[in-house]
């Protein structure tokens, strides 16, 4: 009987233990470890600045200009590109007066030689971009039989559109070639001048005058007109583009940018398109 009772106390012993070895101790919520994870916050991208860069340039870089503006685009498209266009003489003048502009392309080195010595402009920004060309145009129409500039001299043409020589400098250029060719005299009473190249074209394309000197890149721009022939290079200095930032501009950073856009290899083949020669 004892040890009946034995046995019935190891079984009970037995059962507690077991019962303890299978129970799940729980940690309490307030003493389990806290794990941080890190949030790494993405800065706020502050916003590109709007720019508008004004430029003032020659008549015969309108269209020109005009696709260049498309696809600088690309490049800068926070950058609006704003142009007034004319003769490089008045817009020198307008510069000279006042006028707010960030850059300046001219049509001859007079204009920019002007604006250097008055300190209008940021000297090192200068620099020649590009060539061209002066021609011998007439409506097509024309039934005058001339091939020569010399020709000019004869009693059957009547007008002549040309650039004013006073602030135009295609007409500076005819004016030298005139000159050089020793007929200045008979030609200018049959001039008809002009306040810009453009002006000059428009005339030859619609019958206006006779003929008229205009660049190989506007007589390009047009199938109203035909080129009857090139000014002999020895006649006039060469046709040359100098570009500058204006020294009041605002934005001298951007016009830096823009104008190093205007030589690279992609403006360059666009310039070619065009009829201008890099300088």
């Amino acid at each position: 009987m004892e040890k009946q009772g034995t046995l019935i106390l190891i079984g009970v012993l037995s059962l507690f233990l077991l019962i303890g070895c299978g129970r799940k101790v729980e940690t309490p919520a307030s003493e389990a470890p806290v794990v941080e994870i890190p949030v790494t916050e993405t800065p706020a991208e502050e916003p590109v600045e709007e720019v508008e860069l004004l430029i003032s340039a020659a008549a015969s870089m309108t269209d020109v200009l005009a696709e260049l503006t498309e696809t600088y685009k690309e490049v800068a498209p926070n950058v609006t590109l704003t142009y007034t266009f004319g003769g490089s003489g008045a817009l020198q003048t307008q510069i000279e007066e006042g006028a707010p502009a960030d850059i300046f392309i001219s049509a001859a080195q007079k204009q920019m030689d002007a604006l250097e010595e008055s300190g209008h402009i940021v000297n090192e920004s200068r620099k020649t971009l590009l060539t061209n060309k002066v021609v011998l145009v007439s409506p097509l129409d024309n039934e005058l039989n001339i091939t020569s500039i010399e020709e000019l001299v004869r009693d059957d043409v009547k007008k002549i559109g040309l650039g004013d020589p006073a602030s135009v400098p295609v007409g500076q250029y005819s004016e030298e070639i005139f000159t050089n060719l020793n007929i200045l005299d008979k030609i200018t009473p049959k001039a008809v001048y002009a306040s810009d190249v453009r002006t000059v074209l428009a005339w030859v394309e619609a019958g206006e005058v006779d003929f008229g000197l205009v660049y190989a890149t506007d007589a390009a721009s047009t199938d109203k007109v035909k080129v009857i022939t090139e000014a002999p290079e020895a006649s006039h200095k060469e046709v040359s583009y100098p570009v500058a930032i204006i020294s009041s501009s605002k934005h001298k950073d951007e016009s830096q940018a823009f104008l190093d856009y205007l030589s690279s290899e992609e403006a360059a083949e666009i310039f070619i398109k065009h009829g201008f020669t890099m300088k």
